[in-house]
């Protein structure tokens, strides 16, 4: 007898910043799924598109404008079948409302997913890990003042730290960086009452990974694929 599909909807990924992260998210979408077999999973379409230019460049040096790119990217998947649409990186929710205003179809807003997760799990403070361009606009602060969570935010120098992780280490590959000053904002966060750390950065939980770093955190992408999944008429599966 043949077995029955599950009628999804499709969700489609706009990728490219960076591709390793989105490689990331897609795998989370797929493990965070509850299938049984490859047909119980959820379609699902990348655009990787490298080309989109910085958000972090354009937010605060007025560097070339990335919405385009990511609209062109968001109606490819639309025109290829995709119905829920989510971005794979953190600072191009800064850029929200233009992209989202684009498009016939739902775009996850992870941001206010995750503010809203930290509130199920009732964390009071937390810290936030995330390219300046995240961290100095407030597109974090904004979602997590809605319901009274403390953020905190690292040092001149902190930040630097987290930049040159993301930047010189992961996107850039090198299995040689030393992670310890990265780590030691992580550590800051927790001797100034964080009760966790965002991972505001979706290069950042692949660092998380790659060197074993042992201090609580939530993942927005984490968050973000079970609104895309839930979305797609899904089930979640924790990681």
């Amino acid at each position: 007898m043949a077995r029955k599909l599950k009628d999804y909807k499709t969700i489609g990924i706009i990728g490219g910043m960076g591709p390793l992260a989105t490689c990331d998210f897609f795998e989370k979408i797929v493990r965070m799924t509850d299938a049984s077999c490859d047909s119980d999973h959820i379609p699902i379409l990348i655009d990787c598109n490298p080309r989109i230019p910085d958000r972090a460049d354009a937010i605060l040096r007025g560097g070339e404008d990335p919405v385009p790119e990511m609209v062109k990217s968001a109606r490819r998947l639309v025109r290829e079948g995709a119905s829920v649409l989510v971005m794979g990186c953190n600072t191009a929710y800064y850029f929200y409302d233009q992209v989202a205003a684009e498009l016939p179809v739902p775009l996850i807003n992870m941001p206010e997913e995750t503010a809203n997760g930290a509130l199920r799990l009732g964390y009071k403070k937390v810290g936030l890990m995330a390219t300046d361009g995240t961290v100095w606009s407030g597109l974090y602060n904004r979602e997590f003042e809605k319901f009274g969570i403390e953020l905190l935010i690292p040092s001149t120098e902190g930040q630097k730290s987290v930049m040159e992780m993301v930047y010189d280490g992961i996107k850039a590959g090198n299995a040689g960086f030393d992670p310890g000053p990265f780590i030691d904002v992580a550590n800051d966060f927790m001797k100034r009452g964080a009760e966790a750390v965002i991972l505001g950065c979706t290069e950042l939980p692949i660092a998380f990974n790659m060197y074993n770093i042992d201090i609580p955190y939530l993942d927005p992408a984490v968050f973000a694929a079970e609104a895309a999944i839930t979305m797609a008429g899904g089930t979640v599966r924790p990681l």
